[in-house]
């Protein structure tokens, strides 16, 4: 699994037009072969927006930044009052109650 994660300050003028542009972008995003999941947070205390999409495979993720609509999300991050922070994550291995459940018991995580 590939987790991406892009981050950015929008402009005071342009913070509700932003926002409500990147919310627009979930639903297309969402239904893209291999997209897991995709969300958008805000931290209020850095004013920072945060778009979080999870891919299956590299290959998915390729296909999303090579397309159209990726190519406007990069447009409109040009947009920002600093410069954005953009990050990919490969992710080995998942695991959930599990691992809480070794880790408490003291037994090898």
């Amino acid at each position: 699994m590939i987790i991406e994660l892009l981050g950015f300050v929008a402009p005071p003028d342009k913070h509700t037009d932003l926002y409500q542009t990147l919310y627009s972008s979930l639903g297309p995003t969402r239904v893209k072969q291999g997209c897991l999941e995709c969300r958008l947070y805000h931290d209020a205390d850095a004013d920072k927006h945060y778009l979080e999409s999870r891919w299956s495979t590299e290959d998915d993720l390729i296909r999303h930044v090579r397309s159209d609509a990726y190519k406007k999300l990069l447009l409109l991050m040009e947009l920002g009052a600093t410069a954005p922070s953009i990050e990919f994550f490969t992710v080995s291995e998942v695991r959930g109650l599990d691992f809480i459940r070794a880790a408490r018991q003291c037994t090898a995580v």
